[in-house]
């Protein structure tokens, strides 16, 4: 992905302020592979996605008008936060049409972490895309966006030690593929 100079994202922002369309077409051309790989960490089906980031954009759109730009960067935030959010939001409307959180009962302990080191970033993130909405929600709540259980029981209108125990049932989930995975390229090797 090609990296936008200061000057091109400052353009960007005065196009949002002033409600011109070219802006978001701009904005998507930029920023669409990065926000995609950042709605795909939540949700797993690729229609769904695609929903949510015409929503997303869409949102940019109708809020470019009040963005503040505060340097290099803080149009990126904007834009993933606003992805994130968006794919949050999804996530709570389909857990009022099925139950999001899985069992109350923790699963069997991994005797060991696996090692990932030979694994590429594309498997990492498709075993994490098999998670179950709920596990890959606070997973990825949790590791990659950096919040503390406490936010993430605010975000998801969960509690805290619920989502402790979705983090952890995630984890072990992920360990389990990952010995799984490993395993059976041992076998082929």
């Amino acid at each position: 992905m090609k990296l936008f100079s200061r000057d091109n994202e400052q353009t960007i922002v005065r196009k949002l302020n002033r409600g011109d369309a070219t802006a978001i077409d701009l904005l998507y051309t930029e920023y669409a592979p990065l926000l995609t790989a950042v709605c795909a960490r939540y949700v797993a089906q690729n229609e769904d996605i695609k929903d949510i980031l015409q929503e997303a954009f869409i949102k940019m759109f109708d809020k470019g008008r009040t963005f503040n730009y505060r340097g290099k960067g803080s149009l990126k935030a904007w834009a993933t936060r606003i992805v994130i959010n968006e794919s949050l939001l999804f996530l709570r409307q389909q857990a009022k049409q099925e139950q999001c959180f899985l069992d109350k009962e923790p699963p069997d302990v991994v005797d060991e972490e696996p090692e990932i080191g030979s694994l590429s970033a594309e498997e990492i993130t498709a075993m994490i895309r098999q998670l179950p909405s709920g596990y890959r929600t606070v997973f990825n709540l949790f590791v990659i966006e950096g919040l503390s259980h406490q936010q993430i029981a605010a975000q998801l209108n969960i509690k805290a030690d619920t989502s402790a125990s979705q983090l952890y049932k995630a984890k072990v989930m992920l360990a389990r593929m990952i010995k799984s995975y490993q395993k059976q390229d041992r076998m082929t090797e």
